[in-house]
């Protein structure tokens, strides 16, 4: 008999765990809070809610993200299925329509007869298990005491922040062109600054009003969502060489380079919202305003979503968790998401499938199968995330550095490609080796 696998959490991660168990057989019954309890960085009751970015990496066979979609198309992924549904133009990177993609995710599982949903918070661990904690980067206060208390290890926590969103309409596009890096597709509408535009804007940041935290919270920004505020806290120089900098957006007008470039991303499937890149923001909504309206092309834009700060709770998962993502004090307990660790929508996707593998086999009563091989971007990252150092953990995504390198001297772009074919063989060959529940 296939026991029931309980899921706490429905992102990305346990939307993706859900699907791929109830796919292979196994019952499952998914916990989501919202709406009767909501987090100050959802809006809707929806599964999958993408509140930071739209992107979720670039697809090329050179990028680290863009192994880890291969790895999870070769998986069945539901998120990669409703990634495609979704998609919009985005020169080489995976972005979608936020709603869409939701809408696909919720519909698809809300559908499924092997999935029962319960709308309720979970405060404390169930006693059931196969258990999967997909909770998120805002676990309840409750469940997390609750865990905190069980493993006897103290949470860690960082500050994530989205960027401002605006109306496509009040873009000033005589001052504001398209164009993408070194003759890219031109998905991006770039906002030119001269050295007297800039210097103007970045007084103002300097100036603005910011997010003040409560005095048990402790900011401590995770490196690649840095908020444009910390971001010129640390020297002028510092956006010009992050988010700002204009290498290789030529302006066609003037055929020169500016000396600044702030770059819009489409947010949504019909071009009418635009997210400024890279400008995730805690700043106070009025000062915001303010800021974005130094930006030239920018001075009439009407914000449609405001720059958030959220505290993101994670796990000191060197201590706490096996490279199966289970926890070592509560056998059959498996974690996966932001919660185990990870950084990035898809990065979660990934380990809510794993998890889902894991705790589908424990369900069937068959030896669980353990992590992708470490040639693969998947196993690189769970193997990180059960052997980094515990006592400077944070939180990590899908990069060439969580695997291994190749011998010899080659180009860059031939090294990446051919350990991307490399790890996608590896992962294919132990997927059809141990996804026997599929078959």
């Amino acid at each position: 008999m296939t026991e029931r696998v309980h899921i706490i959490g429905a992102g990305l991660a346990g939307s993706e765990a859900a699907m791929a168990l109830a796919e292979r057989g196994v019952p499952v019954r998914l916990y989501e809070m919202r709406p009767r309890k909501t987090t100050p960085a959802h809006s809707t009751d929806r599964f999958a809610e993408l509140v930071c970015s739209n992107s979720l990496g670039g697809e090329a066979r050179t990028n680290a993200k863009g192994l880890l979609q291969a790895e999870l198309r070769a998986a069945g992924s539901l998120v990669m299925a409703a990634a495609e549904a979704a998609r919009l133009p985005a020169g080489g990177a995976l972005a979608v329509d936020r709603e869409v993609f939701s809408g696909f995710i919720t519909e698809r599982i809300e559908a499924h007869p092997r999935i029962e949903v319960v709308r309720a918070e979970v405060a404390e661990l169930p006693r059931e298990r196969p258990l999967i904690l997909a909770t998120g980067p805002l676990t309840s206060d409750a469940l997390a005491e609750d865990l905190r208390a069980r493993l006897g290890e103290p949470f860690l926590s960082f500050y994530d922040a989205a960027a401002p969103v605006v109306l496509g309409e009040s873009i000033d596009m005589e001052v504001c062109y398209r164009a993408g890096r070194y003759g890219q597709d031109a998905d991006y509408i770039n906002c030119p600054m001269t050295e007297e535009e800039y210097r103007r804007f970045y007084r103002a940041i300097a100036e603005a009003r910011r997010h003040t935290p409560h005095d048990w919270e402790q900011l401590e920004f995770f490196e690649g969502c840095m908020p444009i505020e910390e971001l010129a806290r640390r020297g002028y120089q510092t956006p010009l060489f992050g988010p700002l900098k204009p290498v290789g957006l030529l302006d066609p007008r003037t055929g020169e380079r500016p000396f600044a470039v702030v770059q819009l991303r489409q947010e949504d499937r019909e071009g009418r919202m635009w997210s400024l890149v890279g400008f995730q923001t805690g700043l106070k909504w009025g000062d915001q305003k303010q800021v974005v309206r130094l930006i030239p092309g920018l001075e009439q834009a009407e914000i449609v979503r405001y720059g958030v700060m959220h505290r993101n709770t994670y796990l000191n998962a060197p201590r706490v968790l096996s490279e199966r993502l289970e926890l070592k004090k509560l056998p059959g307990v498996f974690v996966a998401g932001v919660l185990a660790g990870v950084e990035g929508y898809l990065e979660s996707a990934a380990t809510g499938w794993l998890a889902a593998l894991q705790a589908g086999a424990l369900a069937r009563g068959r030896a669980a199968p353990g992590p992708p091989p470490p040639e693969s971007m998947l196993g690189g990252l769970v193997r990180f995330l059960a052997g980094a150092n515990p006592n400077d953990f944070q939180p990590m995504n899908a990069n060439w550095g969580l695997v291994p390198g190749l011998p010899g001297r080659m180009p860059k772009r031939e090294k990446r490609a051919r350990m991307f074919e490399r790890g996608l063989q590896a992962f294919t060959v132990w997927l059809a080796r141990v996804d026997v529940s599929a078959r």
